[in-house]
């Protein structure tokens, strides 16, 4: 599982850094570690740490679930992969809904509310 994870997160690092035009030693020197390392993040045979993965995050101008987003989804079903399916984890989003204060909520209210008419005009 871990190794699979390990190839998954080098192959997301790789086509990010593709899509940016940028070089290995590039992002290397970005995140202060050899190009080989990176070489090594890419091919899945290093994990990536926490650190790493959060600098990495930062320097490619993707949030940190771009690494995660779609993993769980891959293993379990791969025509659902294909198809742009994207399990959204709702229990996550109620625990953190839950732990807003009053104000919070009634600004998170309001902004969906303004998104929900944005969306039925557009």
């Amino acid at each position: 599982m871990e190794d699979n994870f390990n190839k998954h997160l080098g192959n997301k690092l790789k086509l990010r850094r593709l899509a940016l035009g940028l070089t290995q030693t590039k992002v290397a020197k970005a995140i202060n570690v050899t190009f080989q390392q990176i070489q090594k993040y890419e091919k899945g045979t290093n994990g990536v740490s926490s650190l790493r993965l959060l600098q990495l995050s930062n320097y490619l101008k993707v949030p940190i679930n771009y690494f995660f987003e779609d993993f769980s989804e891959y293993l379990i079903n791969l025509e659902k992969s294909k198809e742009g399916h994207m399990n959204v984890n709702y229990n996550f989003l109620v625990k953190l809904y839950s732990e807003l204060t009053e104000d919070q909520k009634t600004k998170f209210s309001k902004n969906l509310n303004i998104n929900s008419a944005i969306s039925k005009v557009g």
